[in-house]
């Protein structure tokens, strides 16, 4: 891409609206994943993976953290 057109691009995105230009940014880092894996198994692998979560949760196994206490160990873990 020439960097005229990525100007031109960019110009024109940033003409849309707030919820268009995040639409097009889900899109466009969903497109970085490579293609979706809407097969049967991948589905009912994410089934099992919630419910596994949900059962821990109401079980007491997991550790469940507030807002406040949970920025502080991603800023720590990301260096921030």
């Amino acid at each position: 891409m020439t960097t005229e057109a990525f100007h031109f691009l960019r110009s024109q995105i940033t003409s849309l609206s707030e919820s268009e230009r995040a639409a097009l940014a889900r899109e466009l880092i969903m497109s970085l994943d490579g293609p979706r894996d809407d097969s049967v198994e991948h589905a009912q692998a994410w089934d099992d993976e919630i419910a596994r979560r949900v059962s821990n949760v109401k079980s007491g196994k997991a550790t469940l953290l507030s807002r406040n206490g949970f920025r502080p160990k991603v800023r720590a873990r990301i260096g921030r």
